[in-house]
């Protein structure tokens, strides 16, 4: 498989910087500028309805949301199986979770029944729907598909 590369863009100059994936340990630095460019994630980060848009169907790499809610067993042991992903996969997987309870209109406009759910987006389309809780190897797995 070829190598990916995503787009960072400089805190700086604002200019927008062509990344391999490959090469994000690097610490990469900005083509005009020369500043060090921002980190790619490694831990999850919540959305809301407001910033859903952004953080996720705008992103330039792949996207696992997490629709959960605190009161929810299941949700809370994906968790950690979450977090450990966000750091394996930093750079080629965006990981975003979305409390349900107080988050109303996205989970409505993707018919969110049941938690947890996991909807997996590239480019702002959705490529996947995972429901219910799953071990680490069965979701790493339905995830690299789509890597």
């Amino acid at each position: 498989m070829a190598d990916e590369s995503i787009i960072i863009k400089c805190k700086e100059c604002g200019t927008p910087n062509r990344v391999s994936t490959g090469r994000l340990s690097d610490k990469p630095v900005c083509g005009r500028c020369k500043a060090e460019l921002p980190p790619v994630l490694s831990s999850p980060v919540n959305v809301t309805d407001r910033t859903f848009e952004d953080e996720v169907m705008n992103s330039p790499v792949l996207v696992l949301v997490d629709f959960w809610a605190p009161w929810c067993g299941p949700c809370r042991m994906m968790g950690p199986i979450l977090d450990g992903l966000a750091k394996e996969l930093s750079g080629r997987l965006k990981i975003c979770k979305l409390n349900t309870e107080e988050n109303r209109v996205i989970p409505s406009r993707f018919k969110i029944n049941a938690i947890p759910a996991m909807l997996l987006f590239k480019g702002g389309v959705l490529l996947e729907q995972i429901v219910g809780a799953h071990p680490r190897e069965a979701l790493l797995n339905k995830i690299q598909k789509f890597i």
